[in-house]
């Protein structure tokens, strides 16, 4: 019995020896460890957090990819606190930095299409050719932008059909924004007899011009003569309008100088064609 008891008592002075030497052995890494980790972990919070102000306060760069690199320098700070911490422990970090940059070429490679749209997505938020709400032609397709991410740009066509277009797509073709300025110029044709008053009608054009409002005198409408058509003499009508009004100002024109022409006794010709019978 006492010999059973005497076995216990050096068996628990073996354990105690053993976390005594485990504990001045690996100690002060384990305190380093956690007290690195502790404060790497603060301070990728707040790198996160400044990053975001400081970006926030920028108005060239979009909320989303304020939030995106953000995110991206926190999860950084803590790669590096890892291996710090592994450092602690004697770990070779020169050969897992070494597996994980394979590992992350690797994955590069496979998802090489999702990164260009991500690419392009930071390119679209940081520069800004457009915003939610400009209506835009680009990579091939023409809508009113509804959302713009890291990954797809969303539009809605005037019939209101959803596009969702790749990125790559986007940033890789020229941007046509239609929304971007506050005014544009509508252009209209219109046509006259041969045998009609030129300047009568130039003047009824301009008249029609001056009775719409919407319609800027700067820069001033502009009217002329384009084309001797088969049929028609055609005239050419620029007038300047805010970007809101260039399709009612476009549609109303149009109806309203083919209104004047009649009232004025200004003929819009048919389509003819003379026919010469060669007799036998």
């Amino acid at each position: 019995m006492e010999s059973a008891t005497v076995a216990v008592s050096d068996q628990i002075e073996l354990v105690i020896e053993a976390l005594s030497s485990t504990l001045a052995t690996y100690g002060l890494s384990v305190v380093g460890a956690i007290v690195t980790l502790i404060v790497g972990v603060w301070f990728a919070g707040y790198a996160s957090r400044l990053t975001g102000r400081a970006l926030e306060k920028t108005s060239r760069v979009d909320d989303t990819l304020s939030k995106f690199f953000a995110s991206f320098i926190r999860y950084l700070v803590l790669a590096v606190v890892v291996v710090a911490v592994l450092n602690q422990f004697g770990v070779e970090t020169a050969s897992l930095v070494a597996v994980l940059a394979t590992a992350g070429l690797a994955i590069g490679l496979a998802l090489q299409g999702t990164l260009t749209n991500v690419a392009s997505g930071v390119m679209l938020l940081f520069f800004r050719p457009f915003k939610v709400g400009d209506y835009v032609e680009a990579g091939g397709h023409a809508g009113t932008i509804q959302e713009l991410n890291l990954f797809f740009t969303v539009m809605a066509t005037p019939d209101n059909v959803r596009i969702t277009v790749p990125n790559g797509q986007v940033w890789g073709s020229a941007v046509h924004n239609y929304s971007a300025n506050s005014t544009r110029r509508v252009d209209i044709s219109a046509g006259i007899a041969y045998d009609a008053d030129i300047d009568k009608a130039m003047a009824v054009v301009h008249e029609t011009i001056s009775a719409d409002t919407r319609i800027k005198p700067d820069p001033e409408p502009f009217v002329a003569v384009t084309e001797m058509a088969d049929s028609s003499v055609n005239f050419t009508i620029r007038v300047w309008v805010d970007n809101a009004d260039v399709w009612p100002v476009k549609f109303d024109l149009t109806k309203a100088v083919k209104q004047a022409f009649d009232r004025n006794g200004i003929d819009i010709p048919f389509p003819t064609r003379t026919v010469h019978m060669a007799e036998n």
